[in-house]
């Protein structure tokens, strides 16, 4: 009898621009600046670099105060998940575990050992190497159920940084323009440049409000669905394998995880990371 064809390793996730983040950035800063051009307004009004270094650099200065470097470096990192999305396809995931269930299913499970080494994706591979290491079940769930609440968790934390520069952004914004009203004050025997120094001092107004609520605001809510996608392709990963521990016919492992991948309602994922990690032993945080 010829032999099974081998599983071919499937690569990762390659980044894929999210014109959605890319297309809302253009499409919000455009609307205000053609908004400031219908009014008679230039360009130049509301390019002022001073403005913008008290905004961002006094935002940056709190959100270092409030948030430990390690974090703040991983939210750093963050940034290029915001405008590309390097997400696996949840189709070509099952399409691969369906490919490990038709040669485990043929050859026995150890036949995968090799593949399960050359997998791209550390969680999967993970996975597939507790299973080829012949792990029970539940003890396969509790690692990687592990795995997904501490990504989770993780990714909460580097949105939270993005929440706090947005809640920072427009304090700081006032006083830029507090700062610029000083200014302002001693040249009040000069009309003109009274006048033109109250609409730079509100510039810097602009800039904070306009970076929490087209930036800041938006990013952490994108970084926030990132992470609700990846566990929800971790959790169709961990069904996989763990049926294909169980031996069930490839249909009945395409059918089951269409079903779950299709589910669009679920637990709210705090509950889901408290019971995770209540159920690997950790006390999980008390809610408010």
């Amino acid at each position: 009898m010829a032999e099974a064809k081998a599983v071919k390793p499937k690569k990762g996730a390659s980044g894929r621009p999210d014109f959605a983040s890319l297309g809302g950035l253009v499409v919000g800063v455009g609307g205000i600046l053609t908004g400031l051009l219908l009014e008679g307004g230039r360009i130049k009004d509301v390019s002022q670099f001073t403005a913008a270094l008290i905004v961002f650099g006094g935002t940056l200065g709190a959100v270092m105060v409030t948030t430990p470097m390690s974090v703040l470096i991983r939210a750093a990192g963050k940034i290029g998940a915001v405008f590309f999305d390097r997400a696996h396809a949840p189709d070509r995931v099952i399409e691969e575990i369906i490919e490990y269930a038709t040669q485990a299913r043929k050859q026995g499970i150890v036949s995968l050992e090799q593949q399960a080494a050359a997998v791209q994706d550390p969680f999967l591979r993970k996975a597939l190497n507790l299973a080829v290491d012949g792990i029970e079940m539940s003890q396969i769930r509790s690692i990687m159920e592990l795995e997904i609440a501490l990504l989770e968790q993780d990714g909460e934390t580097e949105a939270k940084v993005f929440e706090c520069a947005g809640g920072y952004a427009p304090t700081i914004g006032i006083i830029g323009a507090v700062l610029g009203l000083i200014q302002v004050m001693k040249n009040l025997a000069n009309i003109d440049e009274v006048g033109r120094g109250i609409a730079v001092a509100f510039v810097a107004t602009v800039y904070g409000v306009a970076s929490a609520n087209l930036l800041f605001l938006p990013a952490a809510n994108k970084l926030k669905a990132r992470v609700r996608e990846a566990v929800r392709i971790r959790e169709v990963m961990l069904e996989g394998v763990l049926s294909i521990v169980e031996g069930l016919n490839p249909k009945l492992i395409r059918a089951k995880l269409e079903a779950y991948q299709r589910q669009q309602t679920a637990p709210s994922r705090k509950s889901k990371t408290k019971a995770r990690v209540e159920a690997a032993g950790e006390p999980a945080a008390a809610e408010g």
